[in-house]
């Protein structure tokens, strides 16, 4: 069927915005901190063969992964078996998941008996049992102590919620209320999307829909092969560094990236990189792909619709046994932090076949907390997360952003008061941290410093930091940015350096510090305008003795 530009462009709008409505529902519906404060999910519209043909404004992170989850869960319940008030759940991460707090919903949506596409959301719930709260254990040594594990099942089955899975659930969680009650709320936001899918549907007829959503998948794979046949052809090679894997706290992990271009097929080859760990950093081959395909697409034109079609052309080879195709039941909680470092040495690559157009590095240290405990005020659990916001990398032509959440971690940041309104945790301060930017021409973005109090005994600190012993890289005569820190203070004088990542107790009165990364720099920092400098000064951004030792800019006190 021949669809034309206009109505084409029509459809591919509307689907988007059905996609972004389902995030806006599973936000506004969620109960735990981590969702509604955070956004610590993601959410895309598929076909009903399992490829993506619209993604909400989400977590890059979870969005290259959906597609592997769906079709596992897919070959479990074939689309043309279910029904429309049918949901299927999954958070294995050995069979298409990333981690097991990420549950995978899938809410078919049926058009006049038969399934035509698939609304599926992706949620980090706060707690799904395991060894800690908040199922992060840092030094855990296998998956089955880092919550339960899911196997595509049927949540509701033509409109019954069943209960063996409900009690099955609740019976194997610290806070089964946070769990049901935002799973719900990834039902609610499939629902939404399956109501105005079937409205298009009848507006516009479901062969001219279905033809569009072909249509882009192919239009999306022509133009991403455009965008890299401007590429110059060639192989590229690029190593860094995981801080430990929360079990060998001396050894450093590397992760390789080797990029191979040629005419519009793209290659990444993580040979070189680290076997398997002990420790929970290794991650699922979901992960690699969603790190592989979130650099592909910053790369690129960004007018091009996110669809399957994007990432056609892409090759991605990993070894077995390997940090990222690890073997089961190989930890995997910690799954992130290696995925980020995975987009800094793919990006790292790409430098230097596109030099001018990639940033420095990011502060690469997805930072989670995890406060767990029995508030004895309150006389109930409670579990506080904090995810860390870092410095961002210079750009080519711009200061990097401070305190923000970078690549594929797009998250948002939990406001002192929400925190502090359900825990017995107290934030002390949260400031901007002076002199973490890596100098440059442009500046790296800066990271934050930031205290939490215990105000009540026998709290478990989750913390899974990184950069903690590697500095974010700076390019073109950048220097790279500050290092992460961890200090806890305790109640009787005592000071006690998190070593990045680590399991710690806590007492009332004990205070935890955090300082993050920030970003690197770009280009010489002495080409950096004076005035530049002297602004950043009295922004607390960089200190005196920065401006002078890094940029060669003296600033004296007025009379």
């Amino acid at each position: 069927m021949s669809i034309d530009p206009i109505t084409l462009e029509v459809l591919r709008s509307r689907f988007d915005a059905i996609a972004n409505n389902m995030v806006s529902t599973l936000v506004r519906c969620a109960y735990s901190t981590i969702i509604k404060e955070g956004g610590d999910c993601s959410v895309a519209l598929l076909n009903a063969e399992g490829d993506t043909v619209a993604q909400g404004l989400a977590l890059p992170v979870h969005l290259g992964s959906i597609p592997p989850a769906v079709k596992s869960m897919l070959r479990a319940f074939p689309a043309a078996s279910l029904h429309a008030d049918d949901v299927v759940i999954m958070n294995d991460p050995y069979n298409g998941g990333q981690h097991n707090p990420d549950i995978i919903c899938i809410v078919p949506i049926v058009f006049c008996g038969r399934t035509v596409a698939l609304a599926v959301s992706l949620a980090h719930h706060q707690d799904v049992g395991g060894r800690t709260p908040g199922s992060n254990p840092t030094d855990a040594m296998d998956v089955f102590e880092e919550g339960i594990c899911i196997p595509p099942i049927k949540l509701i089955d033509r409109g019954r919620m069943s209960e063996m899975a409900e009690a099955f659930m609740r019976h194997n969680v610290r806070y089964p209320d946070l769990l049901m009650g935002d799973l719900a709320a990834q039902v609610a936001c499939g629902q939404t999307a399956a109501r105005e899918f079937v409205a298009l549907l009848e507006k516009y007829g479901e062969g001219l829909v279905l033809a569009a959503m072909k249509e882009l998948l192919d239009k999306s794979e022509m133009r991403i092969r455009e965008c890299i046949r401007a590429m110059p052809d060639g192989v590229y090679s690029f190593t860094d560094y995981l801080d430990n894997d929360g079990i060998d706290f001396d050894r450093q992990i590397p992760i390789k990236a080797t990029v191979t271009i040629k005419d519009s097929n793209i290659g990444v080859d993580f040979t070189g990189t680290s076997d398997q760990v002990r420790g929970p950093f290794n991650a699922v081959p979901a992960c690699a792909l969603s790190a592989v395909r979130y650099v592909l697409r910053v790369v690129t034109d960004p007018d091009i619709p996110n669809t399957e079609g994007c990432y056609r052309m892409i090759h991605l080879n990993l070894p077995p046994r390997n940090l990222l195709n690890p073997e089961r039941p190989a930890p995997v909680n910690c799954r992130a932090v290696t995925l980020r470092r995975g987009i800094d040495t793919t990006l790292g690559a790409l430098a230097q076949a596109m030099p001018g157009k990639i940033p420095a590095a990011n502060n690469g240290h997805p930072l989670v907390a995890h406060f767990g405990g029995y508030d004895q005020r309150t006389k109930q659990a409670f579990i506080v997360s904090e995810m860390g916001t870092g410095g961002m990398g210079a750009r080519p032509t711009k200061d990097g952003v401070d305190c923000i959440f970078t690549d594929a971690s797009n998250a948002t940041n939990i406001p002192i008061e929400v925190s502090e309104t359900t825990s017995p945790m107290r934030i002390t301060y949260y400031r901007i941290r002076c002199d973490s930017g890596g100098a440059g021409e442009f500046r790296g973005g800066c990271g934050f410093e930031k205290e939490y109090e215990c105000l009540t005994d026998g709290v478990t600190l989750s913390h899974r930091g990184e950069r903690h012993f590697s500095q974010p890289w700076g390019l073109q005569g950048g220097l790279p940015g500050a290092s992460s820190r961890t200090v806890i203070h305790r109640c009787d004088g005592r000071q006690e350096v998190v070593r990045s990542k680590g399991t710690i107790h806590l007492h009332k009165g004990d205070r935890v510090i955090m300082w993050t990364s920030g970003g690197g720099g770009y280009g010489n920092p002495l080409r950096r305008p004076a005035d530049q400098v002297l602004e950043d000064v009295l922004n607390r951004k960089i200190s005196p003795r920065a401006a002078r030792e890094l940029y060669g800019v003296v600033i004296r006190r007025g009379r």
